[in-house]
């Protein structure tokens, strides 16, 4: 019976093997990292629902074809195919993605825990704008690992295995987008809290 500790790999197994709970199990159990990473990269609801579908399309496909061969890797193996299907879009659209916040991904949400008063709150905001600029403005590279780490959560690993880099790639690039946005944090001399 597939339950939440069911490990990626058995339920893979499973669905092969002709369970169709195991398939669902594993888009619950993954759904809003992977949903998250999309729509981070697209902003657009439909557009996102859209790829996602596909996204799993293309796993049902590939699994009932028994030509998944990287088992214990589901999820990095998924974001893959989500990934493709994103750079496919924007090839279709012929527009290259921008960074937008959004108010459920501020970046200053990960910077402080305090109420501001009015002054603060007139500062950050200036400071918000001026980091949206900066982000808009890293190399995609840079954008991709630091939208990737900071608000899908990924680890260094994972966003490795998608992006198709070595680890110390994607550090190196994270680190030089952080960088980069220290530059306007210490303009402002805002005091980073935990």
């Amino acid at each position: 019976m597939a339950n939440v500790q069911t490990p990626d790999a058995i339920l893979v197994k499973s669905y092969v093997a002709g369970d169709e709970n195991a398939l669902a199990t594993l888009i619950n159990r993954h759904q809003s990292k992977i949903y998250g990473f999309i729509y981070s990269k697209i902003s657009d609801r439909d557009v996102s629902d859209d790829i996602f579908q596909d996204t799993f399309i293309k796993v049902i496909k590939t699994l009932k074809s028994n030509s998944y061969n990287e088992e214990g890797k589901f999820l990095p193996w998924v974001m893959r195919i989500a990934h493709n299907l994103i750079i496919d879009h924007f090839r279709k659209t012929k527009k290259m993605p921008l960074f937008r916040e959004t108010e459920e991904f501020s970046i200053f949400s990960i910077m402080t825990d305090n109420v501001p008063n009015v002054e603060t709150q007139m500062i950050i905001s200036q400071v918000e704008n001026d980091l949206k600029k900066l982000i808009e403005e890293l190399p995609n590279d840079q954008k991709e690992v630091l939208v990737m780490r900071i608000y899908q959560d990924l680890s260094f690993k994972e966003i490795s295995d998608i992006t198709g880099v070595s680890i110390n790639t994607a550090l190196g690039r994270m680190r030089y987008a952080l960088m980069n946005l220290r530059k306007v944090i210490e303009k402002h001399q805002i005091i980073l809290t935990n």
